[in-house]
């Protein structure tokens, strides 16, 4: 029934295996995906993994550095697989514990683990236990409750009981007895004696009118009376951090260099205008951009780094209620579990309260929820089992473990390096193809020009394609683009040719034809690199969706760029998903294109709430190739998971 089992280190050492009766294949290609896919990625939340026809599951065993592995056919269902594993592995460290506890490469190799025996009788054990655990046959009619009952039993009353001729007749006398409690009402004095009579004697005896008159009399005394009691005053909350101006470098400081009244009253002639429009002031100008660009920087404060030095550094017997009188924030939260010191495995209670702390913290910094109780889970994974220190907290373990798990997930599984593949398509003599695409309003156009100014400064020519013929002004914003960047690289200062040009076909026209073209055209006039600009299109619009899908399998670009705005939160990881199945459906090869790298845009305006970086990495397992974080053409930067991650763990 079992394709494969192994055993191995998380240094790579494979300790023992088995491989099944009749399996010819090696197993190391459905092991290596999972190390690469999952287990290096942090996404060991899940216990389980697919590779082509395999299934697989695994359990980490963070004590002794080790990792079991079972492969079986999808098509199966075993139930017995999960209680298998986790004997196999208890079995497995109880009888090797002193060579496992020996640390080092070598002296792992030097030892001999023969396991074959006690796993075939665990595994004889599972396989029995799952017959023994086999449905029992469907009992027939007489046996079955069903038959017990008569047709009395189940004809439903109009107040929705079954077959309750007691409570039925109760109804009807009640319903009788109504007329002869009329008088009652008569006498106000009566009344309102009999009131406090039934207030205190409940609703026994009383009809459906004197049970809403009582209620009705109830709710005006309290209105009546008013509170008796003042709330009590809660605590003002903190006013959050105001949002300083921002200061524009080339704003200038007189808002007389705004007044152009006396320039329009002069007559100018259009061409006049035009002719200043292309002329750019050298106090206007952007810096340079060569080479490769600059990491996003994240600056926090000493004082926020000293309160977590205060929080993390020392270990205090005590129990949460000191903490519980500081504030909020990720001060608080790992200050109010410092109770659970080290010098024991961490287990799964332990890690729960920090764990929650921490899920609420990161859906807080727009973490997609789906995403940061992945995550949350991953890291209990991969330490339940772990043997703290002895000056160490369950926190401050928690906190590091996320970190690092963070920080591996941004950081590339690949070279980016566009310049370099710009050089080698060079090389070949074709152009550089670049397609972006997104929803609507996330800034494409913005940050292809963006882009094309940092190409430019390290020397490269661009053509820029208009593919949204969808948009009302989106070949006129790029053509505006092109001038502008034209008129900050003269074609005098190129010899004479512009650095860059639009390829447009107007509006209405199909866009993986102009594409296509435009491709053309820049192989035929020496282009160094292709734009490909594309219409904004929700990830739900399925027509749209199939142009997109068709256009990347046209013209099969060297890189596709999602680009997504660092506002979203749960928003981003519906859009990634469904924008790589509709390119994985509407593709016409067996190994479809999907999207290579992000762009993430408006990075200025989010603080410290960077969580959409997070979910958007996590999702495609594609890196964040470029950052806008501003208006100018030089507001283009790349990720420094570092410094991204260290604003997400912010307070």
């Amino acid at each position: 029934m079992l394709d494969f089992f192994t055993i191995f280190s998380k240094g790579g050492i494979v300790l023992w295996c088995f491989q099944g009766a009749g399996v010819t294949e090696s197993f190391t290609g459905p092991v290596n995906a999972l190390i690469r896919s999952v287990i290096l990625q942090e996404r060991s939340g899940n216990n389980s993994f697919t590779h082509e026809a395999l299934s697989l599951k695994y359990k980490l065993d963070n004590e002794f550095e080790l990792i079991f592995v079972v492969g079986f056919q999808k098509i199966l269902t075993l139930t017995y697989v999960d209680k298998f594993i986790d004997d196999v592995q208890l079995h497995f460290r109880d009888r090797y514990k002193n060579e496992l506890e020996q640390k080092g490469a070598l002296k792992l190799l030097n030892n001999s683990f023969d396991f074959g025996a006690d796993f075939k009788r665990l595994l004889r054990e599972a396989e029995d236990s799952s017959k023994i655990r086999s449905p029992a046959p469907m009992r027939s009619f007489k046996e079955s409750e069903k038959s017990q009952k008569t047709v009395k039993s189940m004809i439903e009353t109009k107040g929705g009981d079954k077959g309750k001729e007691p409570s039925g007749k109760k109804n009807k006398n009640t319903k009788k007895e109504a007329p002869a409690a009329e008088p009652v009402k008569v006498d106000q004095g009566k009344a309102s004696s009999s009131g406090q009579n039934m207030v205190e004697n409940g609703n026994q005896g009383l009809t459906a009118d004197q049970i809403m008159q009582k209620k009705r009399d109830n709710f005006f005394r309290k209105r009546m009376a008013g509170p008796t009691e003042k709330p009590s005053k809660s605590p003002k909350p903190q006013k959050p951090k105001e949002k300083q101006m921002r200061v524009w470098d080339m704003g200038g400081t007189s808002t007389k260099n705004l007044d152009y009244s006396e320039a329009n009253g002069n007559g100018s002639s259009n061409g006049d205008e035009q002719n200043q429009e292309t002329q750019i002031d050298l106090g206007m100008q952007p810096s340079s951009m060569k080479g490769d660009l600059l990491s996003v920087d994240y600056e926090s404060s000493e004082d926020e780094e000293i309160e977590e030095e205060e929080d993390e550094g020392v270990v205090v017997s005590e129990t949460s209620k000191t903490s519980s009188k500081k504030g909020g924030g990720f001060g608080g939260m790992f200050g109010m579990l410092k109770g659970l010191v080290g010098s024991k495995s961490l287990s799964q209670e332990d890690m729960e309260p920090v764990l929650e702390k921490m899920r609420d913290h990161l859906i807080a910094k727009n973490v997609a929820a789906e995403i940061a109780s992945q995550l949350c889970d991953s890291v209990a994974k991969k330490l339940e089992g772990k043997v703290m220190g002895t000056f160490t907290t369950v926190a401050s373990t928690v906190k590091q473990a996320l970190q690092d798990s963070l920080v591996q997930i941004l950081q590339p599984k690949r070279r980016v390096d566009i310049l370099r593949d710009v050089m080698e398509a060079q090389s070949q003599r074709r152009p550089f193809v670049i397609t972006f695409c997104g929803v609507n309003g996330v800034g494409k156009s913005t940050n292809l020009a963006k882009i094309s100014y940092w190409l430019i400064e390290n020397g490269f020519t661009v053509l820029i394609a208009a593919c949204d013929t969808f948009r009302a002004g989106a070949v006129e914003q790029l053509r505006t683009h092109q001038r502008r960047l034209n008129s900050l690289h003269p074609p005098e200062k190129h010899g004479g040719r512009p650095v860059v040009q639009l390829y447009e076909k107007g509006y209405g026209k199909d866009a993986a034809g102009i594409a296509m073209e435009a491709i053309a055209y820049a192989r035929n006039q020496a282009f160094d690199v292709v734009l490909v600009d594309t219409a904004g299109r929700m990830q739900d619009n399925a027509p749209l969706m199939t142009a997109l899908a068709k256009l990347i399998a046209v013209n099969v670009p060297d890189l596709v760029l999602f680009v997504g705005e660092a506002l979203v939160g749960n928003e981003a990881v519906d859009q990634l998903v469904k924008f790589n199945q509709a390119l994985a459906d509407h593709s016409m090869s067996d190994k479809p294109r999907l999207i290579d790298g992000i762009v993430l845009t408006k990075f200025d305006t989010i603080d410290d709430k960077v969580g959409a970086a997070i979910s958007m990495t996590y999702i495609t397992g594609q890196p964040i190739v470029f950052v806008g974080t501003g208006q100018t053409y030089n507001d283009l930067r790349s990720l420094n998971a570092r410094a991204v991650v260290s604003a997400l763990m912010k307070a």
